[in-house]
């Protein structure tokens, strides 16, 4: 919530509503994402827009009017618009000369960019050019990375982070086995990275679980990586941190293995074992010499007669 919702009353119920679905919330809605172009747009950033915001729906705004902005020069338009939307993720294509077919994702805390990433496209295949059945709109899709650079180098993990963030979709408590339908797939090669749509199809395996094939549906794009603009480690930090109301209570005296085994500790008062009563046995019995040689006391000898 802003500095002015906070101080500004609302005098109706719609705009109290208002008010209310834009303060914070413990559990925040799903993320909205703005897919906007630039002055200067070639048909393929046009259809490529298109085809993003048709994996997006219903969770996207997408903006048919040109936008003549510079994100990584002055970001305050983006931010103006992330405001009055209530949106936390964009897409922006341009063109030009110097940086054709460019994409940049990014994505916004508390209406101020946090992270962008500029991708120029180099190959495009859209949705309407693979003829196959699609998806139904608003499925959630499942993502996958291949590429050792996810992982190693600090652009292409927060940029893997920032395409999560941006593809994933409402969090669900269950998913049905026939709801996994669109995969997503990333692949970092060669100072590249590919973009890849699937539709998963589950066949008939003669057992209970099927057999998946996967059929390419688009759109189908080859990135590479251009410019950055990444949040400091402060700031990151602060964009990922969670009320004490979502934190999981710590349970005393639990403790897992690195099989996942989960082992307990029991607290108990100190017993007295030299009271402690067991079954008696005849082969434990002690002998009357042993008894009293324990008690401290010498075995009673008899004399010999002389």
């Amino acid at each position: 919530m802003t500095q002015l919702d906070s101080v500004v009353k609302p005098k109706t119920k719609r705009s109290k509503r208002f008010l209310e679905s834009r303060a914070p919330k413990l559990t925040e809605d799903v993320k909205t994402a703005m897919i906007m172009k630039g002055g200067n747009t070639s048909e393929t950033v046009t259809k490529a827009l298109k085809d993003i915001h048709s994996l997006k729906k219903p969770n996207a705004v997408l903006y048919k009017k040109k936008n003549i902005t510079r994100p990584f020069e002055d970001s305050t338009s983006l931010e103006f618009f992330s405001k009055k939307t209530d949106c936390s993720l964009f897409l922006f294509g341009s063109h030009n000369k110097k940086r054709p077919n460019n994409f940049i994702f990014g994505r916004l805390f508390d209406f101020h960019v946090l992270d962008m990433i500029e991708l120029g496209i180099e190959k495009f295949v859209s949705l309407s050019e693979i003829k196959a059945n699609k998806f139904p709109e608003g499925t959630k899709p499942m993502l996958v990375f291949a590429g050792e650079v996810f992982d190693s180098d600090a652009e292409h993990r927060r940029l893997k982070s920032l395409l999560i963030d941006f593809f994933r979709g409402p969090t669900v408590p269950a998913v049905r086995l026939a709801g996994l339908e669109h995969v997503l797939h990333f692949t970092a090669l060669d100072g590249k990275i590919y973009m890849r749509s699937y539709k998963c199809l589950l066949k008939k395996s003669g057992c209970r679980t099927p057999r998946i094939e996967l059929e390419e549906i688009g759109p189908s794009l080859d990135f590479v990586l251009r410019r950055t603009h990444l949040a400091s480690d402060d700031l990151y930090k602060l964009a990922h941190k969670q009320p004490k109301a979502l934190k999981p209570k710590k349970k005393k005296n639990i403790s897992h293995d690195a099989f996942g085994t989960k082992f307990g500790r029991v607290h108990m008062q100190k017993q007295d074992l030299s009271k402690l009563r067991t079954r008696k046995m005849k082969g434990l019995r002690k002998r009357r010499g042993a008894a009293v040689a324990e008690e401290g006391q010498a075995p009673k000898v008899a004399k010999e007669e002389s």
